[in-house]
C-alpha cells in the first residue's frame, strides 16, 4: 500500500497527498491562486523551501509575500543573486557570507581590488539577467567530503566547512551557474526577485576578526514591490541628510581625534550645551521621582568584576587590566558594582527601602574598530545609570514607577516608543526558576497596565530579564532607548542584605535602569531625529539678534543683554551683509532670528523670523518675544 503525506493546515483541515509531495503541491491542491503566490512553507514550525519533499504527518503553513517571514526570505535569495552576478564579473572572487539584515542584505567577497561604484552598476545589470533567466534555487544535501570537493577552490567556504561535524547534514544551493554553501531556505526561483538596489560597498574583516583578511562587502536591499523599494530609498536619502556625523560637523557639536583614541567623543561647546541641558532636565526629573545622586570611580579593582560576573560573561568587551601596587584594576564597563558597594557601606533596614541611586557615570567598553560609528557606537560613554534596591513585594510598584518615568522622559523629547520584554539568554547567571519568576513580574506589570509589547527571546542581560524601550524617530527608525532590568542574581553574588521587620537578614532585589542610556548615542540620535533643528530649550543658540545696519548695533546689543539676563542663549551678529547673516543663522538651524532696524528701535519691537518659516516675519513687542522664548525654554516646548 502506497504511503501518503498528511498535511494539516492552519484551520485544522487535513489534506492527503502522495508521500514526497511538497508545499507547492499542497498550495496547488488548495487552489491555483495560492500555488502562484506561495514562496515557501512553514513545516512543523520550520521554514523550508516550497518544493522540498515532505513525508508523514506534518503541520503546514504556506508563506506568501504578505507574511512577515517573506521579506527575509526574499533578501536572503537576493544575496545569492548578487553573488551570482559578482562571480560573472570577478570569477576569482572568494565567497564569504551573504545574510539578510534588518534593512536589506549584504555579501562579503575576497578580491584583490576594491569594488568601484561603476562595478556596482554592472553587478545590478548582471543580477537583472539572473532574474530574467528565472533559475530555480535547487537544494542538495551533501557529505562533508562532497562539499570539500565542490568548494575546493573557495578557501573561505572550506574554512566554514571545517566547523561542521562529520555527521552533520550539509546543504548547498544552486541558482544557474552559482553554487553556495547555505542552510536556506530560498525563494522558488530567481525570477521572484523584482525590486532591488545595490547601495554601497565597504571593507569588512573575515568573520569580524581584525586579525583576518579584509574582504569587500556589498550592501543592497530588496522588496516585493517597486513602490516599497522607492519609499525605502527615499527614507535612506532622508537619513543621509540627517546623518549626525555630517550635522555634528556643520553645527560644530562634537569631534573625534585619533590622538585621543577611536570611539572617544570630544564634546565641543555647542554640543556640551545640549548635553548639559539634558542632564539638568533629567536630574530635576529623577530627584522628583525619589532618586539620590551618587558618584563612583572610573577605574575599579578587578575583584569587583569577578564577583559581579563581568569577567566571566563580559570580558571580551572590557578594556585590559592595569596593575597598581600588585593589584589589578579595570576601567569600569558598568556602574552597578559601585552602587552596590555604596549600598553595602552600612547596614540597611527594610524601613529604608526602596533605595534609588542614580549616576551620570562614564563607562568604557571595547568595540571593534569596524563597528565604531560617530556618537552611535563608541568605546567611552556616559550612562544615566540608576539602581533601585527594594524588597520583592515592592518590585511591581517600582516597575510601575519606572514605566511612568520613562513615559514622561520620552514625551519631553517627542519620541513615540515600543516595548520589548527580553528573556533569559543562553549565557545566563542563576537559577532558571528565578528567571521565570522575574520575567513573570515584568510581564504582569505590562499586562496590568494594558501596554502592548513584544518578546525578545534570549535578549536579556546575563544577570536578569529586562524591558527595552525602542524609540521611533521622525523617519520611522527604531533606536535603543531606556531599559529596565530586574536582577535577582547580583544581590546574591554580592551578598546584599537588609534587616527585615522580623529582625532577620533578607536579600533585596535590584532593578537596573537607564533613561537616555548612552548620552553619546542619545544625542547622536537626537541630532538625526530633529535633523539638527533642536527645540528651543536644547538649541545651543536660541536667538540670534541681527541689526539691519551698523547704526542699530548698540540697540541690538542691549536687547541681546536683556535676553541673556532672562536666561536666553542669545548672540549678536553684526558683521557681513544682512542677507549673509540671515543665511548663516538658517544654516546653523537657530530657532529664532530677531531683526532690529529703524522702525523696531522707534516702536520698541523686533522683527522675528522663526526657523523653517522662510522669509515670513512677525513684528512683536520685545518684552513679549522675550517672555515667549523664556516660556518655551521653561516648558521645554517642542517646536512645530
Amino acid at each position: 500500500m502506497a504511503r501518503s503525506l498528511q498535511a494539516t493546515l492552519p484551520d485544522g483541515k487535513v489534506l492527503t497527498l502522495p508521500e514526497g509531495s511538497s508545499g507547492y503541491d499542497v498550495a496547488r491542491e488548495i487552489g491555483p491562486g495560492l500555488a502562484k503566490a506561495a514562496l515557501a512553507a512553514e513545516v512543523d514550525g520550520e521554514l523550508v523551501d516550497l518544493h522540498r519533499p515532505l513525508e508523514g504527518e506534518v503541520a503546514i503553513r504556506l508563506i506568501t509575500s504578505r507574511d512577515p517571514e517573506a521579506l527575509e526570505l526574499l533578501r536572503h535569495s537576493a544575496a545569492h543573486v548578487l553573488a551570482t552576478a559578482v562571480r560573472k564579473h570577478r570569477p576569482q572572487a572568494e565567497i564569504g557570507f551573504g545574510p539578510p539584515i534588518d534593512e536589506g542584505f549584504y555579501y562579503d567577497f575576497g578580491v584583490e581590488e576594491a569594488f568601484t561604484p561603476e562595478e556596482l552598476e554592472s553587478f545590478e545589470t548582471a543580477m537583472q539577467e539572473v532574474i530574467e533567466a528565472d533559475y530555480p534555487f535547487e537544494r542538495q544535501e551533501v557529505t562533508k567530503e562532497e562539499a570539500r570537493e565542490l568548494f575546493h577552490d573557495d578557501p573561505l567556504k572550506l574554512e566554514r566547512l571545517e566547523e561542521f561535524d562529520d555527521e552533520e547534514v550539509i546543504t548547498v544551493y544552486r541558482d544557474g551557474p552559482f553554487l553556495d554553501l547555505c542552510r536556506g531556505p530560498h525563494l522558488p526561483s530567481t525570477g521572484h526577485l523584482t525590486a532591488f538596489k545595490l547601495l554601497s560597498t565597504a571593507g569588512a574583516y573575515w568573520r569580524g576578526d581584525e586579525r583576518r583578511q579584509m574582504l569587500q562587502r556589498i550592501y543592497g536591499t530588496a522588496f516585493f514591490k517597486e513602490k516599497e523599494l522607492k519609499a525605502h530609498l527615499e527614507r535612506l536619502e532622508e537619513a543621509r541628510k540627517r546623518d549626525h556625523r555630517v550635522l555634528g560637523r556643520e553645527l560644530d557639536l562634537f569631534a573625534v581625534d585619533e590622538r585621543v583614541g577611536s570611539g572617544l567623543i570630544l564634546w565641543k561647546p555647542a554640543g556640551s550645551v545640549i548635553r548639559s541641558e539634558i542632564e539638568e532636565y533629567e536630574r530635576e526629573l529623577i530627584l522628583r521621582h525619589g532618586y539620590e545622586l551618587v558618584y563612583t570611580p572610573h577605574v575599579m579593582s578587578e575583584e569587583l568584576f569577578q564577583i559581579s560576573g563581568h569577567l566571566e560573561n563580559f570580558k571580551e568587551s572590557m578594556f585590559g587590566a592595569m596593575e597598581v601596587e600588585g593589584r589589578r584594576y579595570r576601567a569600569k564597563p558598568m556602574n552597578c558594582p559601585g552602587h552596590i558597594c555604596i549600598y553595602q557601606a552600612q547596614q540597611r533596614s527594610y524601613r529604608e527601602l526602596p533605595i534609588r541611586y542614580a549616576e551620570f557615570g562614564t563607562v568604557y567598553r571595547y568595540e571593534r574598530s569596524g563597528v565604531l560609528h560617530g556618537m552611535l557606537r563608541v568605546r567611552g560613554f556616559t550612562q544615566d545609570d540608576a539602581h533601585v534596591f527594594c524588597t520583592e513585594e515592592q518590585v511591581p510598584s517600582e516597575i510601575e514607577a519606572l514605566l511612568d518615568l520613562v513615559d514622561e522622559m520620552l514625551s519631553t523629547f517627542g519620541y513615540p516608543y515600543s516595548i520589548e520584554l527580553a528573556t533569559r539568554p543562553e549565557k545566563a547567571l542563576g537559577d532558571p526558576a528565578v528567571w521565570e519568576r522575574a520575567e513573570a513580574q515584568l510581564r504582569g506589570v505590562l499586562e496590568s497596565r494594558g501596554l502592548d509589547y513584544t518578546v525578545d527571546e534570549g535578549g536579556g542581560a546575563f544577570y536578569g530579564p529586562k524591558l527595552d524601550f525602542k524609540l521611533i524617530d521622525a523617519i520611522g527608525r527604531r533606536w535603543q532607548g531606556p531599559t529596565v532590568q530586574l536582577d535577582f542574581n547580583l544581590p546574591e553574588r554580592f551578598g546584599i542584605e537588609y534587616i527585615g521587620d522580623d529582625n532577620e537578614r533578607h536579600r533585596p532585589v535590584m532593578l537596573h535602569r537607564v533613561l537616555v542610556g548612552s548620552m553619546e548615542r542619545f544625542v547622536g540620535g537626537l541630532i538625526e531625529h530633529y535633523a539638527g533643528a533642536f527645540p528651543v530649550w536644547l538649541a545651543p543658540e536660541q536667538v540670534r539678534v541681527l541689526p539691519i545696519s551698523e547704526q542699530w548695533v548698540k540697540e541690538a546689543q542691549a536687547y541681546v543683554e536683556e535676553l541673556q539676563g532672562a536666561g536666553v542663549r542669545a548672540r549678536l551678529a553684526d558683521r557681513e551683509s544682512l542677507s549673509y547673516r540671515i543665511r548663516d543663522a538658517e544654516m546653523r538651524k537657530i530657532p529664532y532670528m530677531a531683526v532690529i532696524g529703524e522702525r523696531e528701535v522707534q516702536d520698541g519691537t523686533v522683527a522675528v523670523r522663526k526657523r523653517g518659516a522662510g522669509k515670513k516675519q512677525e513684528i512683536q513687542d520685545r518684552a513679549d518675544f522675550r517672555d515667549q522664548v523664556v516660556g518655551e525654554i521653561k516648558s521645554r516646548t517642542l517646536m512645530t
